[in-house]
């Protein structure tokens, strides 16, 4: 018997699915230009512009790109939202040292937050989605601010929020309450303008998904302005007289470390200038005078001429002076601030404990020296950690010490305050960072630290922005850049302590439960959706 083949007719012929169109093609990348530019407007947030309220558009737009999405394609928007948002906001890391280590910091910062993408991806089916994406955000900032190299927080939301609303909150639960307020009303808006399309297109309103939306949007704004009360300048204990001393540098960039007598002879000078308006009777007499970060690299323990500099400041101006030293000691070197009394010398020290990776000390040092060995140099010698809080008694007035970098960890500043400071100081170098946002964003991180703790903050700075900042976080006197100036003020003390002070860690561990519970619920609704 034959078989025949049953004939094929033009019919039933398979043809090529037509090519998609440029415009389909174009369509595409919709969602990855979106998630881009949402980054973008996340930094334009931030500071030397005061424009906080764009961090809210920013997480609305990178909670649409990634509602609904595959853990690779969150994974891949989360990273080109992180590339947005950090390419320019770090882009002084490599004013001095080229785009190497820039791109390469940037590279890895911005893989948590692919990561934290693929979390509010996961999330982002579930009823009151925008609570437990804010949470896993604030998850990634946790894990940020503490690996690699014990953390780098630089670009946590709370910094960027100076101006806004929202900074009341700092006083309720530090940065990751700030921080957490205002990606939830960033997400809430997204939730409240997806409401109200499925709403024109299917004209049905789901009114407890409505409800759930506009509370995310309003609640945290509600919550800012309930926590005003916790925002005081009040004096209660008195007032002191500062002088914050900006003695400027010789030349920008790295090289002015070779120029370290040229820096101390400034920083000197300037106080000596302020001696004799003190003298003529020009500016009210300080209790104190703070000088920045480094404006001793010359060992002032060790060599006799600096030391015999720092004596004659102090003893011009007659008050004790907070002096940014670099010290050697038992073979270690540290990062130092002395209190240098006029008539006794050097009474009390600390020790910078949270040293900046890459600036201070240089990890994998083998490895970056076979890459390239220019790098190497710019850190010869590694600088050990302190171990110990900075609060210096001045004449019965506690003053907390974070110096410079210490600024952005949360620990390092809170427990100046457990252990006694009645103020803070923020001694920091930003030569190095020429003329930068650096100087900027992290002025703006000592604003959010007073209002967080309720304490004044100066910020003495070797070539500026040099600042005296209330408990309120107002900046009452800034100096500008790049010059010699000083800035004295009679600033209040307080004791108390706020909720955020208090509570210390628990709020963020709190936040990172939600997290986990959100990311456990939706694997959990994803496993029972696979089964049926």
């Amino acid at each position: 018997m034959t078989v025949t083949a049953p004939s094929v007719g033009p019919q039933d012929q398979l043809e090529p699915s037509p090519a998609p169109s440029r415009g389909a093609r174009l369509l595409r990348l919709v969602p990855a230009v979106v998630a881009a530019l949402s980054g973008v407007l996340l930094y334009l947030s931030f500071p030397p512009r005061t424009l906080w309220w764009l961090a809210l558009p920013a997480f609305a737009g990178f909670g649409w790109v990634l509602r609904g999405r595959s853990r690779k394609a969150a994974f891949g928007l989360g990273y080109l939202f992180g590339l947005g948002f950090l390419l320019p906001l770090l882009v002084w890391t490599g004013v001095e040292v080229g785009p190497g280590p820039w791109l390469a910091l940037v590279a890895v910062e911005a893989v948590f937050v692919a990561l934290v993408g693929v979390g509010v991806a996961a999330v982002s089916a579930l009823p009151a989605w925008p609570v437990w994406a804010a949470a896993v955000w604030i998850a990634g900032e946790a894990a940020r601010a503490r690996v690699p190299f014990r953390g780098f927080p630089w670009g946590k939301i709370a910094f960027g929020q100076a101006d806004g609303v929202f900074l009341p909150l700092a006083a309720v639960g530090g940065t990751p309450v700030l921080g957490f307020a205002v990606v939830l009303c960033g997400f809430g808006l997204c939730e409240v303008v997806r409401v109200g399309l499925d709403r024109r297109r299917t004209g049905e309103v789901r009114r407890p998904a409505a409800a759930l939306a506009l509370l995310s949007l309003v609640l945290p704004v509600v919550a800012a302005v309930a926590a005003r009360p916790l925002v005081s300048d009040e004096a209660e204990d008195g007032t002191v007289t500062v002088a914050v001393v900006q003695g400027n540098v010789p030349r920008l960039g790295l090289e002015f470390n070779a120029q370290r007598r040229a820096v101390l002879d400034y920083h000197a000078r300037e106080t000596e200038r302020l001696a004799a308006e003190v003298a003529a009777g020009k500016v009210p007499r300080p209790d104190f005078v703070l000088w920045p970060e480094n404006s001793s690299d010359i060992d002032p323990f060790a060599y006799a001429d600096a030391a015999a500099v720092i004596e004659k400041a102090a003893e011009a101006i007659g008050v004790p002076v907070s002096v940014g030293g670099v010290v050697e000691r038992d073979g270690e070197l540290y990062n130092e601030q002395i209190l240098w009394d006029p008539a006794k010398g050097p009474t009390q020290t600390y020790d910078k404990r949270q040293v900046q990776p890459f600036g201070e000390y240089l990890p994998l040092r083998s490895f970056i020296g076979a890459v390239n060995e220019d790098w190497t140099s710019m850190v010869r010698q590694d600088f050990s950690r302190g171990s110990e809080p900075g609060v210096f008694d001045i004449g019965g007035t506690g003053v907390g010490l974070a110096t410079c970098y210490e600024a952005a960890f949360d620990w390092a500043v809170r427990d100046t305050v457990t252990h006694g400071a009645q103020m803070i100081s923020v001694p920091s170098n930003n030569a190095t960072f020429d003329r930068s946002e650096m100087t900027y964003q992290q002025l703006a991180m000592s604003r959010v630290r007073a209002v967080e703790h309720s304490r004044t903050v100066t910020v003495p700075v070797t070539s500026g922005v040099s600042a005296i900042i209330l408990p309120d976080g107002t900046i009452t006197r800034k100096t500008g850049m790049f010059v010699a100036d000083s800035l004295v003020q009679k600033v209040p003390l307080r004791s108390s302590q706020t909720p955020a002070t208090r509570l210390g860690v628990l709020p963020e561990i709190a936040l990172l439960l939600v997290a986990a519970g959100g990311l456990g619920w939706a694997v959990a609704a994803g496993l029972r959706a696979r089964r049926a």
